[in-house]
């Protein structure tokens, strides 16, 4: 990867106010497509999307406090991360006994602002260091306080791409856009799915590849919800956050441990020598809650470097641009270029007929004197190979899974299998 142009996008897309919605939003995605040529869409306020509803487009122009002789005491244009995300327009003169309520700052991090939201609850607020909040406390009142924001009817944006491969499965790829001026949380992750389409367009795949760029929750469920039949295709996903700090590496697992992109995802660490820690699933994370849930049961992990909520800049203003290096996003992106190679090499078929099993005997496929066998422990004759990998290829389950559970060797079971498509009992996904 050229570490110059990651700086580049680095330096264009962190002081960008994203959110839920808004122009920002649609200014990073523009930045990105000259990554690759992501399609935007929007969505429109008041839209429900399963059990929620696409909220109100938030934009800012300015936002600041002043005390009693007109100085700024703390300014949005200083650093986006003062302003409470989707605070309502305010204009009033307020004590301090009224502002001190909707001022927000971090005693164990005393020397960093603190990133808070109020997306679902209209307020405002704004936050700030321990010593602005000091210095505020201590200066003279009457305050001026200006929020000059809008929230009305717009849309929510998102991104998508789509590279086709040779089969019709897919593999989803999901970055999340909504976090402002954080660096390893939100904008590594934009940067780094954005590379690796362009590094897999390059490129012949077994695999159809989905990557979307949405807002976090809401920009899942909603993309969710409109692409119920597209999710249907998908085989697997990745979550791609917090991919360009400073500490160690890790990988969430998918919902089903023993799926095959978690081995993969181990085996692609550990080929590249890199020491990592593993983080069983767990319903607190992004957007692999809403892969994950019932009605799509897709199988979705995540690679992180300084994984969110473990490294002590997390949502404060000192996850920034000393935070992230452009080296550790180039190092992430050729890991998970490495794992799409892991990817590529899934062999999955899928048995053609779901009810009861096959008569094999009529297809040469079974003993002509039934009766005769006798079960013997750790030995498998050819008719039971046949029924065990017909039994296990349910469309999902790659054949080094089947290999594995039944204790054969693959070349073996590959072998049965192409065997089985020549009969036309098993189909290649």
């Amino acid at each position: 990867m050229n570490k110059k142009e990651i700086d580049l996008y680095l330096k264009q897309l962190f002081p960008l106010n994203r959110s839920l919605t808004g122009d920002n939003n649609r200014k990073s995605l523009k930045l990105l497509k000259q990554i690759i040529d992501i399609k935007i869409k929007e969505i429109p306020t008041g839209k429900k999307v399963y059990d929620w509803t696409i909220p109100k487009e938030w934009n800012v122009t300015d936002a600041y406090i002043k005390d009693k002789y007109g100085e700024k005491l703390i300014s949005f244009t200083k650093n986006n991360l003062h302003l409470v995300g989707y605070s309502v327009p305010v204009n009033k003169k307020m004590n301090w006994s009224q502002l001190r309520k909707k001022l927000h700052y971090s005693n164990k991090r005393k020397s960093s602002i603190p990133y808070r939201t109020s997306y679902y609850h209209e307020d405002w607020g704004f936050c700030l260091k321990k010593k602005q909040y000091e210095q505020i406390r201590d200066s003279e009142g009457p305050f001026k306080v200006v929020i000059e924001s809008s929230l009305k009817k717009g849309n929510l944006t998102y991104g998508e791409y789509f590279k086709k491969g040779r089969s019709k499965r897919e593999i989803l790829i999901s970055t999340y856009i909504c976090h402002p001026s954080m660096a390893n949380d939100c904008l590594s992750g934009m940067i780094v799915t954005s590379f690796l389409a362009r590094e897999i367009k390059k490129i012949k795949t077994k695999w159809s590849y989905r990557f979307v760029f949405i807002p976090e929750t809401i920009g899942a469920i909603a993309y969710c919800n409109l692409n119920e039949n597209k999710l249907k295709k998908i085989d697997a996903g990745l979550v791609i956050t917090t991919v360009g700090g400073k500490g160690l590496y890790g990988y969430k697992q998918s919902w089903d441990r023993n799926h095959q992109i978690n081995s993969d995802i181990e085996k692609t660490l550990s080929s590249l020598n890199i020491k990592f820690k593993t983080y069983p699933f767990s319903i607190r994370g992004s957007d692999e809650r809403q892969y994950s849930s019932q009605g799509f049961k897709i199988n979705t992990a995540s690679i992180t470097k300084d994984k969110y909520f473990e490294y002590k800049e997390y949502h404060t203003s000192a996850d920034n641009l000393k935070f992230v290096k452009s080296e550790n996003i180039a190092l992430s992106i050729k890991i998970y270029k490495e794992l799409i190679k892991e990817i590529e090499k899934w062999e999955i078929f899928e048995t053609k007929m779901k009810n009861c099993e096959y008569m094999l005997s009529r297809r040469n496929l079974y003993p002509k004197i039934g009766g005769s066998y006798k079960a013997t422990k750790n030995e498998y004759t050819m008719s039971d190979l046949i029924q065990w990998i017909l039994f296990m290829s349910d469309g999902k389950k790659n054949i080094e899974k089947i290999s594995s559970d039944i204790g054969i060797e693959m070349t073996k079971v590959r072998r049965i299998s192409k065997l089985l498509v020549k009969k036309k009992l098993l189909k290649e996904i």
